[in-house]
């Protein structure tokens, strides 16, 4: 990772989603002002960005660009789920780009960033250089199952049982549907507890090693309501979109020239590896017009679904030096 740096640019895009509703969202603009653009696209949905985004990038090469998505970090309102579809997101990066003044950009996303990423360049392929994404998420029935109902609770059991806490036994056998009546309810004790509860799974499973700061972090308040209720918004919605969209042979025909390096954790529970299989399957299905030199998959032997493992970080790094270089 490249050393701390601070934005030399901070603002706000103020989106009119209705004629009483707007979104401000959080950006923020650090390295080099006449670099190679870049914006990074946090997970979540409703992560938020973090500081240390930015040193994923070379600061003397880069014009760095972080977002803050609807809902999410320092955009307001907090924790909203009104106007806020993966098209709604798609638009908003398109706005920022053209507010920037940026013809085409690199594209850097992972978890629900690697989704809005295929997403956004699959409506906007003219304005991609590359995709850098890691542990990749299609928003498909079966990657939400895995994660939310019956997969992932055979290697977390004791962590599992937490999760199962808030929600009623006889409503377990969709858990996704029980937390959106709990994340919506009117009492907010009852929000908050479902709210950290559902953060907690996630952060729990994100790294080979638990990882003691991801679990504090879904004890916060503000953090753990805007990313429980998001995702959990997204994710009973579907994501907005048919399931299996981004893989369609129709989707994926839009973006096969766009260069594109995938890193995924081996054991990755969050986002298991058969989906960053599933793409490159996907990808490489009309070898005629698909050349092998611009899809690299680099599965991670040692590592699990969070970007801050060590060879994860290692390969986004060189993956974010490799494309700035030729593209």
């Amino acid at each position: 990772m490249y050393p701390p740096i601070e934005p030399y640019e901070k603002g706000r895009l103020e989106v009119q989603a209705s004629p009483t509703f707007i979104h401000s969202l959080y950006y923020e603009v650090s390295g080099n002002k006449n670099g190679v653009p870049v914006v990074f696209l946090h997970g979540g949905p409703g992560g938020g960005t973090d500081p240390k985004d930015r040193q994923f990038f070379n600061p003397e090469q880069y014009k760095i660009v972080l977002l803050d998505q609807r809902g999410a970090g320092k955009s307001t309102p907090n924790a909203s789920i009104e106007y806020n579809t993966t098209w709604d997101l798609v638009d908003d990066v398109e706005r920022l780009r053209e507010k920037l003044g940026v013809e085409k950009w690199h594209v850097f996303g992972g978890s629900w960033g690697s989704t809005l990423a295929l997403a956004y360049a699959q409506a906007h392929p003219t304005r991609v250089r590359s995709l850098v994404l890691r542990g990749i998420f299609t928003l498909r029935k079966s990657e939400l199952q895995f994660f939310y109902q019956n997969g992932a609770s055979h290697l977390f059991p004791e962590e599992w049982d937490r999760y199962l806490a808030p929600v009623d036994p006889s409503e377990r056998d969709d858990m996704i549907t029980a937390y959106h009546t709990l994340l919506n309810s009117p009492e907010e004790a009852t929000r908050l507890q479902a709210a950290k509860a559902w953060s907690r799974w996630e952060m729990a499973t994100s790294k080979l090693y638990v990882s003691d700061d991801l679990l504090k972090r879904a004890e916060g308040d503000s953090f753990a309501l805007a990313f429980a209720r998001i995702e959990n918004h997204y994710f009973v919605n579907e994501g907005f979109m048919r399931d299996g969209q981004l893989l369609e042979e129709q989707s994926i025909a839009k973006i096969r020239h766009i260069p594109t390096i995938i890193v995924q954790g081996r054991y990755d529970v969050v986002c298991p590896a058969a989906t960053a299989w599933a793409l490159k399957t996907a990808w490489e299905a009309q070898p005629s017009i698909s050349s092998p030199a611009s899809f690299k998959l680099h599965i991670v032997p040692d590592a699990g679904h969070s970007s801050r493992e060590p060879g994860i970080e290692r390969r986004l790094v060189e993956a974010a030096n490799e494309v700035v270089a030729k593209y």
